[in-house]
């Protein structure tokens, strides 16, 4: 049963096939090229492409602008501190904003991150601080049940890690929740505690990566017993507890079309993440924001916790999940809270992992049907050893069942042609690999 009703509506329309086609080679083959006029369900990202409340709106009509001490950041840190329990936060533009400040504060040359997956942006910052982004996701078999929290992070790697290159090397442990890269997959409470353990252990930094905390929540409330009667509310300000900080893209859980923030404990953190965030972002408390952006993330952050909108946003997902297994396309089951991930290595089986089968999936979703997905395997993340995902991530409060129907459909109409396709292969790409998804140009193999 549905938690709203629309207020406001934007026509969509899905070109001919011909012009997709076109679309297509004028983009190079990657969707993130296309016109946003020119796609017909849009399932690139669920970040900052949701729909907003009536009180989110209304909320922006008091938005104080000014430049120093706000009181619309004061209405967020309330918030933050409410439902997260960080009482010392530093507002950014988005999620990558907030990973730019922390990481960028606490990483540098030649140090290591653990993860249970670092996601594309969040490995790129580490990256950047010419650290390694390492991964420590549990085993899980992508091709069946891939178990009741398939993203939680795995410890023994991470003793193992630590054991080869020592604890002094490793400053940061990040969970991310739920985890983005592994399917969506959510952890557990009981993994949050074990993860945290083990930072204290070697006296790292704890971070959550907090974007779908929501979701995660919801799943530990629906699959760990002992919180089956724990209000979601509770649960969701647990999963912080341990946590020496965390990172939020405001455009995930909190429910805006832009935002996010650093949460930290530790006073001499904060201030080091202050002065870095007032060269990338922004004076501290608008931090590359309006004050309208503010008081819209402030009040969506108390709306991600409402049992009804939660429910209703992972039964959504696992609708569509439901669609395509109907229709006999390979996904990952149980389906996570904000996407479906297609196997498409199982889907095109002929086409070998250098040539970027996720990516062929991809394309010809866009060429059937006018949907847009994104690759999540080779191509999103050279040299790594990933899954080929192609993932459908769901913007919260937007589509109906009539949308999630048309994906299924073309879905199925491209696995009846998949011994058609070839890879493809790269022209041009950026300097950056770790990013090279977002602007390479391709070409299919001859």
């Amino acid at each position: 049963m549905r938690s709203y009703k629309a207020k406001m509506v934007e026509p969509i329309r899905l070109p001919s096939r011909e012009t997709r086609a076109r679309n297509l080679e004028a983009a190079g083959y990657n969707v993130f090229n296309l016109a946003s006029r020119d796609v017909y369900v849009d399932l690139l990202t669920d970040s900052g492409t949701g729909t907003m409340s009536d009180a989110q709106w209304a909320a922006m009509i008091r938005g104080d602008e000014a430049y120093a001490g706000s009181r619309s950041f004061e209405r967020l840190q309330q918030s933050v501190e409410d439902v997260m329990g960080f009482s010392r936060v530093i507002p950014t533009h988005q999620g990558r904003g907030a990973e730019n400040v922390l990481y960028g504060t606490l990483l540098e040359e030649g140090e290591i991150a653990l993860n249970n997956t670092h996601f594309d942006t969040t490995r790129a910052h580490v990256a950047h601080q010419g650290a390694q982004a390492v991964d420590c996701p549990v085993d899980a078999p992508w091709d069946g049940d891939a178990g009741d929290f398939a993203g939680n992070f795995d410890v023994e790697k991470a003793r193992a890690v630590v054991e080869e290159h020592g604890p002094d090397t490793v400053p940061v442990v990040i969970l991310t929740i739920t985890n983005n890269s592994a399917a969506g997959q959510p952890v557990s409470m009981q993994n949050i505690r074990e993860t945290a353990v083990f930072a204290d252990e070697i006296d790292a930094t704890f971070v959550i990566d907090a974007c779908r905390f929501a979701e995660n929540a919801h799943f530990i409330k629906s699959r760990e017993p002992e919180y089956a009667d724990t209000p979601l509310a509770d649960i969701a300000r647990e999963q912080f507890e341990l946590a020496d900080a965390c990172t939020m893209s405001g455009k995930k859980d909190a429910l805006v079309n832009i935002g996010g923030f650093v949460g930290v404990r530790d006073p001499d953190l904060f201030a080091a993440c202050k002065q870095r965030a007032i060269l990338y972002e922004g004076f501290t408390t608008y931090g590359g924001l309006a004050g309208r952006d503010l008081e819209a993330m402030a009040v969506g952050l108390r709306e991600a916790v409402d049992p009804p909108y939660v429910a209703e946003r992972v039964e959504q997902v696992a609708t569509l999940g439901e669609l395509l297994t109907d229709a006999g396309i390979p996904i990952v089951r149980p389906t996570g809270g904000h996407a479906v991930y297609i196997d498409a290595a199982a889907l095109l089986p002929h086409i070998p992992s250098e040539a970027f089968p996720g990516q062929r999936l991809v394309v010809e979703l866009y060429r059937e049907g006018g949907v847009r997905a994104v690759e999540l395997g080779s191509f999103a993340f050279p040299g790594a050893e990933h899954p080929e995902f192609v993932r459908l991530a769901i913007p919260r409060r937007t589509y109906w069942r009539e949308h999630l129907e048309h994906v299924a459909e073309t879905a199925a109409r491209v696995a009846e042609q998949a011994d058609e396709y070839v890879g493809l292969e790269i022209v041009s790409e950026p300097p950056i690999p770790e990013l090279r998804h977002f602007s390479a140009e391709l070409r299919p193999v001859e």
